[in-house]
């Protein structure tokens, strides 16, 4: 049996609460980067006896459409897959039944899942500071629960999740990071870059239609010379306020 671990982390959020749970899970675990762009993701292709925990963030409820697209090029060949959602606090609506949909279209058997919550990737403010320690308490014991659970079984059945089919409509309010006076061009951001959105024989051209606002030029960027507009920031806020507010709860679904 060999572990890997399959996440869609721009910012770093989803893959703290991935290694949380997999360091519990497992002593050993191959990565496996989903928002790498020269990865050929259709040469991935797994045994049965494996297992994979597929971590993503949640986007206006959703799974980010690359994601989506680089997983389905994946055959799971019976492997089964545990999958974890992250998002930033309001919630995660149909990216749970999107993400098991998705697996099980590439031949994976999903055995369990998790919810968690993460620092919001563009509004810091919400979820401040989680995942933290209870949060890692909770994702340790999870991680048992799945574990025992799988190592007890015989017969995978079917793992009933939340979420609504036809899924949500994707929206949100996009966000595209530009680049500021102290930009270099030295290319990180374009390199780095989930879609290829940035040019990278000019890192302040930026094409806002396959951009996704994942934040992860901002976070590379070593002058820190990338950001959004303040207004947007602002409106944001406002929308997220209300839905962002209170303590959201982790949660763990099992066969």
């Amino acid at each position: 049996m060999a572990v890997y671990h399959i996440i869609f982390s721009p910012t770093g959020g989803t893959k703290k609460v991935a290694d949380l749970f997999s360091k519990s899970f497992c002593t050993q675990s191959t990565y496996i980067d989903l928002t790498d762009p020269g990865r050929d993701f259709s040469a991935l292709s797994f045994q049965e006896g494996d297992i994979c925990i597929v971590s993503v963030p949640s986007y206006g409820g959703r799974v980010p459409a690359i994601a989506v697209s680089r997983l389905q090029k994946m055959r799971g060949n019976g492997a089964r897959a545990i999958l974890i959602v992250v998002y930033g606090n309001r919630a995660y609506e149909d990216t749970l039944a999107e993400l098991q949909d998705t697996l099980t279209d590439s031949e994976f058997t999903c055995a369990a899942a998790v919810t968690a919550i993460a620092e919001h990737s563009i509004m810091r403010q919400f979820a401040a500071g989680r995942p933290d320690a209870q949060d890692e308490q909770e994702l340790t014991e999870f991680a048992a629960a799945i574990r025992s659970s799988m190592e007890s079984e015989t017969a995978p059945a079917h793992l009933n999740l939340p979420g609504n089919r036809p899924y949500r409509e994707y929206g949100y309010i996009p966000m595209t990071p530009k680049a500021g006076k102290n930009c270099t061009g030295c290319g990180l951001c374009a390199g780095k870059c989930p879609v290829g959105a940035i040019d990278a024989a000019d890192p302040s051209k930026t094409d806002s239609k396959q951009c996704i606002s994942c934040m992860r030029c901002i976070a590379v960027c070593p002058r820190k010379a990338r950001s959004v507009s303040k207004a947007l920031l602002a409106a944001g806020n406002m929308k997220l306020k209300k839905v962002c507010s209170g303590y959201k709860k982790n949660e763990l679904f099992l066969q």
